[in-house]
């Protein structure tokens, strides 16, 4: 596999050297773009950045570091990192605050999560905490794959009571940005599957809340599994119309 070479371009559009992430330190691999192959730039602190295969680039090409995607619904966002590899493998900036504060949003997070399900078609969800222990969720897949799914439950959002979902695996390294004001859950679609996630907020119980993670009204579409492997409190939840107004939309 021959090595890629990366090249960058500065914010006035000039060439710029950008040395591989993974290059060891007497190697100190740099390459220069030309004028004409100048990248869009929208994304902050590493806009610009592309890669090729021992070959030309395409002009115009629109290949960014990280790739940030509004899912139509609120904030919702998903991230798809760059990953620069080699021979050995790959390297990539999976997480960067000021980055994520400036492109995403400018929140904190205050631990990390993580947890495995045995079984495909394991579902979790779908959760959210009430204020002030309300959760933004940074979610991604260290193992396996899942369907990961939001739904808006802010009263008077235009957008209420709509889902989005996203296919998270470590083969496309996704990231799903679930703001406040959404319920969360997932579905497994491979077994001995891990998933991660950050969060705003701790967990507290007294604010744990939940709705049905399949409600007629919300009419999420789950893939076909064999089975569906809940836990007994998820098979409970109530309809999202017997929720009370726990968030609202400005």
């Amino acid at each position: 596999m021959p090595l890629q070479r990366h090249l960058a371009v500065s914010d006035r559009g000039e060439p710029a050297p950008f040395t591989h992430p993974l290059a060891e330190p007497d190697s100190h691999l740099a390459v220069q773009a030309p004028a004409r192959y100048v990248l869009s730039s929208t994304i902050g602190y590493i806009a610009g950045v592309g890669c090729c295969h021992n070959s030309a680039i395409e002009p115009n090409a629109r290949m960014y570091a990280l790739n940030v995607e509004q899912l139509g619904i609120g904030d919702v966002k998903r991230i798809t990192p760059a990953r620069f590899g080699d021979s050995r493998g790959y390297f990539s900036e999976v997480f960067k605050d000021s980055w994520f504060r400036a492109n995403v949003a400018d929140v904190s997070f205050v631990q990390d999560n993580e947890s495995l399900s045995a079984q495909p078609g394991t579902v979790r969800g779908l959760h959210f905490q009430l204020s002030p222990f309300a959760q933004g969720k940074l979610v991604r897949c260290l193992r396996g794959a899942l369907l990961d799914v939001t739904v808006d439950i802010r009263h008077g959002s235009p957008t209420y009571g709509k889902w989005v979902s996203a296919e998270l695996s470590p083969e496309n390294g996704s990231q799903l940005w679930v703001p406040a004001g959404f319920a969360h859950g997932f579905v497994t679609l491979q077994p001995d599957t891990i998933i991660s996630y950050k969060v705003t907020a701790p967990y507290s119980a007294e604010h744990d809340r939940g709705v049905l993670w399949n409600d007629a009204e919300i009419g999420i579409e789950w893939p076909q599994m064999e089975a569906y492997v809940l836990s007994d409190k998820d098979n409970k939840q109530p309809l999202l119309s017997e929720l009370p107004a726990y968030f609202q939309f400005s």
